[in-house]
C-alpha cells in the first residue's frame, strides 16, 4: 500500500498529483488539502484536520463529498499533518508520500521535515517522502542504499539530523566519500551528483536526510 497525503501548502509547488495515483494508493487530505484534492478530481479516502483554514462553503463541500472525516479541535498537541501520519503509519504501508508540506510558513515546513524521521527513529519499515515540484526528501537509518537517476532532480544532498552520521560512504557520485564522519551542521554533502544513472550510499550510525533537487 502507498498512502498519499496532501496538506495545505501552496498549490504552485505541487507536482502533477495524478501521476501518483494507482490501484494500491490511498489518498488522505489534511485540512485545506482535502478541498485541493477534490478540486483536482481526486476523491480523498480520508480527511484529517481541524479545518480552520477552509471557508464555510469549502467545509460544506468537504462534509458532503468525503466519507471518512476525522475532525479535531484546533487546540491539540499534534499538528493535523502529524495526526494523519500517525494514522498512516498504523496501516503499515510500504511508502507514504507527503505533498503540500513545503512553502508557506516555515514552522509548518520544519515540523513536517521532522515528521520524516518517525520511521527511522522507531525502526519501522515504512518510508516517508516529502515531494514538491523541485524536491524529493526522505530520511534513512544506518544501512546501505541505492539511488537511481531521477528526472529533473540531478542534485543529491545528504544532511545529518543527529549529532553525527558515522561511516558515510558514497559510491558512483561526482564527489565520493569513504567512511566519513559527518557532524550536524556540516554542508560537506550538499549538491552532489550521480556520475551515471546509479549510485550507492551507506553509513553505520546516525540518521541522514536525503534531498533530491532540481533548479
Amino acid at each position: 500500500m502507498i498512502i498519499n497525503i496532501l496538506a495545505g501548502g501552496p498549490e504552485s509547488l505541487l507536482p502533477d498529483l495524478s501521476s501518483y495515483a494507482s490501484v494500491e494508493s490511498v489518498w488522505l487530505g489534511v485540512d485545506k488539502g482535502v478541498f485541493t484534492l477534490l478540486e483536482s478530481g481526486i476523491a480523498p479516502d480520508y480527511a484529517f484536520g481541524d479545518f480552520d483554514s477552509v471557508t464555510e462553503k469549502e467545509w460544506e463541500v468537504i462534509e458532503q463529498r468525503v466519507r471518512n472525516l476525522k475532525k479535531f479541535s484546533p487546540e491539540k498537541d499534534e499538528t493535523d499533518m502529524e495526526l494523519a501520519i500517525n494514522w498512516a503509519l498504523e496501516q503499515s504501508p510500504k511508502q507514504i508520500n507527503l505533498f503540500g508540506a513545503t512553502g508557506g510558513r516555515l514552522d509548518h515546513m520544519f515540523g513536517n521535515v521532522q515528521l520524516l524521521l518517525k520511521p527511522a527513529l522507531a525502526n519501522l519499515p515504512s518510508e516517508i517522502q516529502m515531494i514538491d515540484k523541485q524536491n524529493h526528501v526522505f530520511a534513512k537509518a544506518p544501512g546501505t542504499y541505492s539511488l537511481n537517476e531521477l528526472a529533473g532532480k540531478k542534485y543529491i544532498s545528504f544532511v545529518p539530523v543527529t549529532p553525527s552520521v558515522k561511516g558515510l560512504t558514497l559510491e558512483g557520485f561526482k564527489y565520493p566519500l569513504i567512511n566519513c564522519d559527518l557532524p550536524i551542521g556540516s554542508t560537506l554533502c550538499i549538491s552532489n551528483e550521480l556520475l551515471n544513472d546509479y549510485g550507492t550510499f551507506s553509513f553505520s550510525e546516525g540518521i541522514l536526510l536525503v534531498v533530491r533537487s532540481g533548479d
